[in-house]
């Protein structure tokens, strides 16, 4: 196995462990919050699909897939901000 492969295992442990916390950290009291550890999850699937195809812009919607993923950890970002500002 490469050491590419098993830094993106690795790097997928992580997501899922990251997921995990976020689900029950979270909770399910606004109906936007599972899209965050659902986000790490499907980040954590790229990285086992990267880690058989070798690149993570190959195949083509591998890239859409953690482009849509990091668009849902901005969009996450943004809002906790703003809620953040808004209490503050």
């Amino acid at each position: 196995m490469s050491l590419h492969a098993v830094f993106n295992y690795g790097e997928a442990a992580l997501w899922f462990v990251i997921a995990l916390i976020l689900a029950v950290r979270l909770g399910m009291k606004m109906p936007w919050r599972w899209l965050l550890p659902l986000g790490f999850a499907v980040f954590g699937v790229s990285d086992l699909i990267e880690a058989q195809t070798g690149a993570w812009w190959d195949p083509w919607w591998l890239l859409v897939m953690k482009a849509a993923c990091v668009l849902v950890f901005l969009l996450a970002w943004r809002a906790h901000r703003r809620q953040g500002k808004a209490h503050g």
